[in-house]
């Protein structure tokens, strides 16, 4: 499910703004943009991420700027040395290769790891995480609401289709009701055929023929599977938490039965049927992969 959500706040000489976006992903994938020198931030996010959010594409970027009151930046002559002159051996071995590297700027320079440092003490550092989280969990628990908002949505859409799916196995059960009479006729028809062929013929190879005729007319399993399916579905909606994945494997159930149902229709209406139903097993699909 998609969701959005920012919280903005300040504390311990720092300014700073949560944003949380969140689209479709068939597991969980966090992406964090963080200040590294936070020490300890990263695991606790991504645990108080993992604790709500099972399904998605979730990033989350802190942006944090210091105040009057903050602690002084200082240059690290040391690292900076150390990441120029990497800097320069990566370019003359690109120049090596003929390959043309653009030109970094000391904007860029700067904002790599290690080359500005602050010199704020460890207790200054835990205060601010400390505030940092506060904001953070406001800022989820929008985040949450939001795709709770699209999941109640969702359902509504998903309950109207699996009702259409129950509904066209119902209609298919009619027709396959009202023409058993003259599948049965047809079926005697075949049944003869076979049998007026089957003088000299092996035995087991005849039953198999006539086993095979009985199974392409009928549509009894096919139907009870639908049904079954119909009940877990609604069973699945029913539960709490994450059921996105189960029924996306419900999904590919229904429409294996829904092909079936068409391969052994032998009846034009029965057909329309099928093909209506495969029609909303597939809007259904789609819809599943934005449930978490």
């Amino acid at each position: 499910m998609t969701g959005f959500a920012s919280k903005a706040g300040d504390g311990a000489g720092h300014a700073w703004l949560w944003e949380l976006r969140g689209v479709n992903g068939k597991g969980l994938d966090l992406r964090l943009r963080l200040p590294d020198w936070i020490e300890g931030l990263e695991p606790l996010l991504r645990k108080a991420l993992g604790a709500r959010v099972v399904r998605g594409n979730i990033q989350v970027s802190l942006k944090l700027t210091a105040g009057d009151d903050a602690a002084p930046m200082r240059l690290d002559e040391a690292q900076l040395g150390a990441v120029l002159g990497a800097m320069a051996r990566i370019e003359a071995e690109a120049m090596a290769q003929g390959l043309s590297l653009a030109p970094s700027t000391a904007a860029e320079i700067v904002t790599l790891r290690g080359i500005l440092t602050t010199e704020t003490a460890e207790a200054d550092i835990a205060a601010l995480r400390d505030a940092l989280l506060a904001d953070f969990d406001a800022a989820l628990d929008a985040f949450c609401a939001m795709r709770a908002e699209e999941g109640a949505a969702l359902m509504q859409v998903l309950t109207r289709q699996i009702d259409e799916i129950a509904a066209y196995t119902a209609e298919a059960a009619a027709i396959a009701e009202s023409r058993a009479d003259a599948q049965a006729a047809r079926l005697r028809t075949q049944l003869a055929r076979v049998m007026e062929n089957a003088e000299g013929a092996d035995a087991a190879r005849v039953a198999q023929e006539l086993a095979l005729i009985a199974v392409k007319s009928d549509i009894t399993e096919e139907l009870d599977r639908l049904r079954a399916h119909v009940d877990a579905a609604r069973s699945l909606l029913a539960e709490p938490g994450a059921v996105g994945r189960k029924l996306d494997f419900l999904c590919q159930e229904f429409n294996r039965e829904a092909n079936t149902l068409c391969s052994k229709s032998g009846d034009g209406r029965l057909t329309q049927v099928g093909l209506a139903l495969k029609t909303v097993i597939d809007q259904m699909r789609e819809q599943v992969q934005n449930v978490e």
